[in-house]
């Protein structure tokens, strides 16, 4: 049936809506090649570029979100920028920070506002960098250690007591400015001594007390420091014999007490005769005869042997002790006559505790008599005729008796000093000093 030209024009308008609806559809979905900044080049390649001109339009590129983290650019300097990486790469392990200490350790200013980092400057450097880490008391829990103090190449101290650092102790052996360090009351990894440790020959002090180390303490620690002068391993599982060397070092506080040594107190220890000032062999498991070499001590402030089994009489050399403040050998299994020179440093000297209870000796000397009602001498739990607060007959006349054939230590009557002055005027010039860190190894018995 023919259609009338009307009707055909109708048709060729509907045709004609719905060929430019789609095209208009195609062109509206399908960005043409210039608005993406896409030009076709004269060789039929495609070339993209960036802006105007066949490049990228920049209302169309994905923004990248702003860093929060600071650059380079923005620090002192470099050697400050690389500290900062460290000690945002070990905040990231800390898993529990009770007193909000990590919240400081933020931005560019390491020398000012991060808790327990101080900055300076090394020998023949310029620049400021992170020189001593104190993060004592803190609380903080870590895992480990790695990283962090041996990441800080211009670190000269790290202080971390009363923390909850696991792990080993890194290996600070690169560390050429570092001389003081302090792992105290912490939860590091059962383990032997660290002898990476010992490549630390600046090192002053060294404090490792209240961990849990075991095993034998090697005679590097004695050795390998010219010039310490603290060395704290108390309340560790050490175990084994104290080193023969052990008077070969210069230090001045030592303190190796709560411990498992056994064997004898090193006759060496005379050596430290110039240098040692407190020293505590306190509750070990150490035998055999007192050194008389201990006399040698001059300088001495505080002697410590308690809670031992120690025997033998006291040699006369120890009325040398003539700077001795504290001097306690109770617990133990001495016996035989406490000697009134002795007994007279508290008058000639500076002797201010003697604490011999837990003992079998037998007779004082008259001076001591005086002491004991001064409170300056306990002899409580021996077997002193007429002395109060002594053992039965029966538990003194038994020690004796089981022990009379193992009774073989010398009676030593060497006094190596001159009459009573001798001593005096070098104790006098240590005074000072002891006033100032009065008793640091009784200290050091603390967490």
């Amino acid at each position: 049936m023919a259609r009338s030209v009307p009707g055909r024009l109708a048709l060729f308008c509907v045709l004609a809506s719905c060929i430019a609806l789609a095209a208009g559809t195609t062109v509206a979905t399908r960005p043409s090649r210039r608005g993406l900044g896409v030009s076709d080049s004269h060789d039929g390649a495609v070339a993209v570029g960036v802006g105007g001109g066949g490049g990228y339009d920049d209302s169309l590129m994905p923004r990248p979100a702003p860093s929060s983290e600071p650059r380079a650019c923005q620090f002192e300097n470099e050697r400050l920028y690389r500290a900062y990486l460290v000690i945002q790469k070990f905040r990231k392990t800390v898993i529990c920070d009770p007193k909000g200490v990590t919240a400081t350790w933020a931005g560019t200013d390491l020398c000012g506002s991060y808790k327990g980092f101080f900055c300076g400057r090394p020998i023949n450097v310029s620049d400021r960098t992170v020189a001593s880490v104190d993060l004592n008391g803190f609380n903080l829990r870590s895992d480990s250690l790695q990283g962090f103090v041996d990441g800080l190449p211009d670190l000269a101290l790290f202080h971390a007591n009363s923390n909850n650092f696991g792990g080993a102790v890194p290996n600070l052996r690169g560390l050429q400015y570092f001389y003081e360090l302090d792992l105290s009351n912490n939860k590091l990894a059962p383990a032997p001594f660290p002898t990476d440790v010992l490549g630390l020959t600046n090192c002053t002090f060294i404090d490792i007390r209240f961990n849990s180390f075991f095993g034998e303490l090697p005679a590097g620690l004695f050795s390998s420091f010219p010039e310490v002068e603290a060395i704290f391993v108390n309340n560790n599982h050490f175990s084994g014999q104290l080193p023969d060397n052990l008077g070969d070092s210069p230090v001045n506080y030592l303190s190796l007490a709560n411990n498992d040594f056994t064997g004898p107190i090193p006759s060496s220890i005379g050596r430290a005769a110039d240098t040692l000032l407190e020293v505590l062999f306190l509750n070990n498991s150490l035998s055999g005869c007192l050194p008389y070499e201990i006399g040698l001590l001059a300088r001495a402030t505080v002697i410590d042997a308690g809670t031992n089994h120690l025997t033998g009489t006291i040699p006369l050399s120890y009325a040398c002790l003539r700077s001795v403040e504290q001097l306690n050998l109770a617990d133990n299994l001495l016996y035989g006559v406490v000697h009134d020179s002795l007994c007279r440093l508290a008058y000639d000297g500076r002797l201010a505790n003697l604490t011999l209870s837990g003992n079998y000796f037998t007779w004082l000397g008259p001076c001591c008599w005086d002491l004991i009602r001064e409170g300056k001498l306990n002899v409580d739990r021996n077997c002193i005729l007429w002395a109060p607060n002594q053992r039965s007959f029966q538990e003194c006349a038994e020690f004796f008796h089981d022990n009379w054939a193992r009774m073989t230590c010398p009676v030593s009557k060497y006094v190596p000093c001159h009459p009573k002055w001798y001593g005096v005027d070098a104790a006098r010039e240590e005074a000072a000093a002891a006033e100032e860190y009065k008793y640091r190894t009784y200290s050091a018995l603390h967490p």
